[in-house]
């Protein structure tokens, strides 16, 4: 087994290091949080055109690159670090993940090749609105499929939906008769209305959707979904702790740069026994939980039998990591760094955002327990 990124897949992370080092520094990150859309049109073609960012892990059979999660775990680690506003982790991890796993050629090569090229921003909506991520819960989905005319149609209401407002095509967890099924439905569909929620965390935006009687297409067998999406979910929590891991140093080396910098009775505030602590504290942090999401992202690659258990892990110890590193780093900062104006609550939200997206780490540690059967 060898833990060492290939020539080939460093060569892909400085590519979009540079990339994002000149489409998203944090006063663009800022102009787009505060856009309805929040994300950049041109930079999204550009990823898709230039890099092929889309198209990386799905399969060259439906119009991707082939590569494997492994490096799109390196994307999105850079993604994390630039705080990128765009509906990349929705379209391109979830949903793809979630047409990758329903087990439905024709699905995959009907949507698939729009997602791969960029064209098709696709998302998934699954939870409600008591935020319940475990599929298994009593009433945690209670959105309706029924047949019509020979066709679906769905009623209920989404919320956490990300980026569901600019969504082309929604992929919505639904309860049909025999279980939870899987609907494909089109953002101009008749009967879907969206509305853009008000988080913490402008960078990733979320959605409420509201269905009444909205035409649908079946994604696989419906009332067959949860094993597709509970691997779904796990493929999603691979990518979100590979991208916490990002924030996580960035947060890190930011702390890191003031301290050598700041200077406090006459001498660098990184000379103090307190703030030095705090630091290595930060540094173990970060590399465990980088060797825990890298781990977790090979385990995703090689289809290993450990995903359930890795993925569980992997996003409850970075989801920590992750928020106590923007939390310290606050702290090293000081007084400016309390400041709301202050880039370092951008890492802080998106922070606090990622703990809870998926399940929180408490939900994680119980799903682990489970699978190693605690």
């Amino acid at each position: 087994m060898n833990f060492a990124f290939s020539e080939e897949q460093e060569e892909l992370r400085s590519a979009v290091r540079r990339f994002l080092a000149d489409k998203s520094p944090e006063s663009e990150v800022r102009r787009l949080m505060a856009t309805p859309e929040g994300y950049d049109h041109a930079v999204w073609r550009q990823m898709a055109d230039q890099l092929g960012l889309q198209s990386l892990a799905i399969p060259e059979s439906y119009g991707g690159a082939g590569f494997g999660f492994v490096e799109l775990a390196v994307v999105l680690e850079e993604m994390g670090a630039a705080l990128l506003c765009a509906p990349f982790f929705a379209s391109a991890v979830l949903a793809a993940s979630a047409l990758g796993t329903c087990g439905d050629e024709e699905a995959m090569a009907r949507w698939l090749p729009g997602i791969a090229s960029g064209e098709t921003i696709a998302t998934v909506a699954l939870v409600e609105d008591g935020g319940r991520w475990d599929l298994d819960a009593p009433g945690s989905v209670t959105t309706k499929a029924r047949t019509s005319g020979g066709g679906w149609v769905l009623d209920g209401h989404k919320s956490f939906v990300l980026d569901g407002v600019v969504a082309g095509l929604v992929l919505v967890v639904a309860r049909a008769e025999g279980g939870l099924g899987l609907f494909a439905v089109e953002g101009d569909a008749e009967g879907l209305s969206r509305a853009s929620l008000p988080t913490m965390d402008q960078t990733r935006k979320q959605a409420r959707l509201e269905l009444s009687g909205t035409p649908a297409v079946a994604v696989g067998r419906p009332g067959e979904a949860v094993p597709g999406l509970s691997r779904t979910l796990d493929l999603a929590a691979v990518g979100l702790a590979a991208e916490q891991v990002g924030g996580a140093q960035r947060c890190l080396d930011r702390a890191v740069a003031y301290a050598k910098e700041r200077i406090q009775f006459g001498r660098p505030i990184g000379s103090f026994q307190a703030i030095k602590h705090k630091c290595a504290d930060m540094l173990l942090e970060v590399e465990s939980s980088r060797s825990a999401a890298y781990y977790a992202a090979w385990s995703a690659a090689e289809g290993s039998d450990e995903l359930p258990v890795v993925a569980a892990m992997a996003k409850a110890y970075c989801s920590e990591a992750y928020f106590h590193a923007a939390a310290e780093n606050i702290q090293i900062h000081g007084g400016i760094g309390f400041t709301w104006e202050h880039d370092a609550h951008l890492y802080f939200k998106r922070a606090k955002s990622s703990e809870l997206l998926f399940g929180d780490p408490a939900y994680h540690r119980e799903l682990l327990a489970q699978r190693i059967g605690i």
